[in-house]
């Protein structure tokens, strides 16, 4: 088939290991995204050959995988050279995750909301025999009305994910049977949307103190012994660890499944959390007060937290607890604590 000369290519909006995405219109559709793939350099005539047969018969698969929290696929079209070939999407305005998660730790709330929008969207993906094998925050796309939905999906493969995740840094996102040479699978998916949320309670400034997660994932124990901003209730870290378990056998086995236990999350209070080198904010307005904990790092290994809540109209300012050079662990045990009694 040809490129069909009502497809407008403009500008550039994003780029990937596979292409670049392009803005775009046409006359049945509007504004769209348009991703095109190229054969590269180092890549040769035969294998180029093989990856545009993948990409077209993929490209069928995609498009019948409709439904609300998956990017629409409107078609694949190949160029008149048949050395180009361009996945034609639905536009997303709203951007893409990795906004959000670069600019900060997201409330419960708005998490638990996009997480729930993209499990039913993975399970209606996992429904049609598909893996999405690539769930991150940049892979996940905020429609005008801010519904999550996936993308970038059904275009990596097994014979290629390890390689493609080192060199685009999103091996964080591979489990550790991967790792260690397995395929992928649907519980894969779950292990990699798992640390997705992760990423989205703590924002980009807390997770790049911990070590990178491709070089300790493999070791074991990976999900028991990760860190967790101290407002984040237990069950919350329940069902994350439980997503990222080493044993496949004791994950969530269905997206269904990781459905169900989000149901279950509390989200309120709704604190909004601020992250720095050396400093960890929280605020919240709670039953008719204002809700305000510090958390400074005033040492090595020595921190100063103190809690206080002020009335919204006439009354006292309340403070409700504070340490001081304490250590990491006692810290974050007794926020940990604080946070518990806040409901």
């Amino acid at each position: 088939m040809t490129l069909v000369s009502n497809l407008q290519i403009g500008p550039e909006i994003g780029s990937g290991y596979f292409g670049k995405v392009h803005s775009g219109s046409d006359d049945v559709h509007g504004q769209v995204a348009v991703k095109i793939f190229t054969k590269q350099p180092t890549e040769s005539d035969a294998d180029w050959q093989g990856r545009r047969a993948g990409l077209l018969g993929e490209g069928q698969r995609l498009s019948r995988a409709e439904h609300a929290n998956v990017v629409k696929v409107h078609g694949l079209l190949e160029s008149a050279t048949s050395d180009a070939i361009h996945l034609v999407m639905d536009f997303c305005s709203g951007g893409c995750l990795q906004t959000k998660f670069e600019q900060g730790p997201l409330a419960l709330g708005e998490v638990r909301k996009y997480a729930t929008q993209v499990t039913m969207g993975l399970a209606a993906l996992h429904a049609r025999g598909m893996i999405h094998r690539d769930i991150k925050p940049g892979n996940i796309l905020l429609n005008k009305h801010d519904v999550a939905q996936l993308g970038d999906f059904g275009l990596v493969t097994d014979n290629i994910i390890v390689g493609y995740a080192s060199a685009k840094g999103y091996s964080d996102h591979l489990p550790p049977e991967v790792l260690g040479g397995g395929g992928t699978s649907v519980k894969s998916d779950i292990w990699a949307l798992g640390m997705t949320i992760y990423r989205l309670l703590h924002g980009k400034e807390w997770y790049s103190t911990l070590p990178q997660p491709r070089h300790v994932v493999g070791k074991g124990g990976f999900a028991k012994h990760l860190p967790f901003l101290p407002h984040i209730p237990k069950a919350w870290r329940t069902v994350l660890r439980t997503m990222m378990h080493d044993d496949t056998t004791t994950r969530y086995q269905t997206a269904n499944l990781v459905s169900q236990a989000y149901s279950r999350l509390e989200t309120t209070p709704r604190w909004e959390c601020h992250v720095t080198p050396d400093k960890i904010t929280w605020n919240c307005l709670h039953k008719n007060r204002k809700y305000f904990v510090i958390w400074d790092r005033v040492g090595a290994n020595a921190y100063d937290w103190s809690a206080w809540s002020e009335p919204t109209g006439k009354g006292n300012k309340r403070s409700f607890g504070s340490s001081k050079g304490v250590d990491y662990k006692m810290a974050d045990r007794e926020l940990c604590a604080l946070f518990q009694k806040i409901k």
